[in-house]
């Protein structure tokens, strides 16, 4: 078989002990941990396990502090900031959240800038906690130049993901969470490990040719999605992530960078906005479902995030096949 069934507490769990045994505290590992599976569990198998091996290169390498302990500055009364202490982003998220969530129900909006973190998860996984309390949040950090601009020859963006979420009372929240490249960058490595090709329009090789291959779009680079648009979201990426907190842009980050394939030290920010204090108190999620309705009445179309849940309420029946390349590769590790 190429592939093996293990349940969503599998998932962690194996992920939790293989975080621990290179150098992670409870804490952090437990942190990793939680959106390692949820991803797996969610569908999202290019932020899932296979991502183990640049968390445990990052640790081995000692770019990245198994054992960093979070804080929060409070910089305004809408403004908290979190350190990081080199460690991965998760841990640092779980200790700006519910400030944040306080701030922005308090204040209508807070912002929360998270700098000296290493970050290398999906963003649907940390905006959700806080569009489940009620609030209305986005979420953007950078990477290191892989993306070129539009009109360019260069990589001088990341992917630079940006994420949304819309929360929806009882109903799950509705977010969309999607990077300023074609694909992300985890779809090319995951496609790269299970010999698959890519579509056309995807990347391009190291002479900057067009390619559906992607060890070769690895090699080179890839593609803003609509020409300019996404190259434009990139740049506010970098700006919001970067130049706006005092972190570190794409290229700035690749030049401090030790390339063990692990994630770069670099910057998160997150905005979000408590919709009773917009001035439609009474009305906001009423009109909100009504589009939330137009949308699914058409054939075809569907909400952000609909095929997550479905994935997610299927994995905590059956569990999550992974692949058995991935699963040894843990094993491995």
């Amino acid at each position: 078989m190429n592939e093996v069934q293990l349940t969503i507490d599998e998932i962690k769990s194996i992920a939790r002990d293989c975080l621990e045994g290179h150098g992670c505290n409870a804490a952090n590992a437990d942190a990793v941990a939680e959106i390692i599976a949820m991803a797996e569990g969610d569908g999202c198998h290019s932020h899932g396990l296979m991502r183990l091996g640049g968390y445990v290169a990052a640790l081995k390498s000692g770019k990245v502090n198994g054992l960093a302990e979070p804080f929060t500055q409070q910089l305004a009364p809408a403004v908290i900031r979190v350190n990081g202490d080199s460690g991965f982003a998760p841990l640092a998220l779980k200790c700006g959240r519910q400030p944040l969530i306080d701030a922005a129900k308090t204040n209508g909006i807070a912002a929360l800038p998270l700098v000296n973190i290493h970050h290398f998860a999906a963003l649907w996984t940390e905006i959700e906690p806080v569009a489940s309390a009620g609030l209305c949040v986005m979420a953007c950090t950078s990477y290191k130049p892989v993306v070129i601009p539009a009109g360019g020859s260069k990589p001088l963006y990341g992917t630079n993901p940006f994420a949304f979420g819309w929360p929806r009372g009882s109903s799950p929240p509705m977010i969309f969470d999607q990077a300023s490249s074609v694909v992300a960058r985890g779809e090319v490595m995951l496609a790269a490990r299970e010999g698959h090709s890519l579509a056309a329009g995807v990347g391009v090789d190291a002479d900057g040719n067009p390619s559906t291959d992607p060890d070769e779009v690895l090699k080179g680079a890839l593609l803003a999605f609509g020409g300019h648009k996404g190259s434009s979201i990139a740049m506010m990426v970098e700006l919001l992530a970067g130049a706006l907190i005092g972190e570190s842009l794409s290229v700035e980050a690749a030049v401090r960078d030790n390339n063990d394939g692990g994630p770069p030290q670099g910057g998160e920010f997150m905005l979000a906005m408590n919709p009773e204090l917009f001035g439609d108190a009474q009305g906001w999620n009423a009109r909100a479902e009504r589009l939330f309705e137009e949308i699914v009445a058409q054939d075809g179309a569907r909400l952000p995030g609909d095929r997550r849940y479905r994935c997610r309420r299927e994995a905590s029946e059956n569990g999550v096949r992974i692949s058995r390349s991935v699963y040894n590769k843990i094993l491995e590790l």
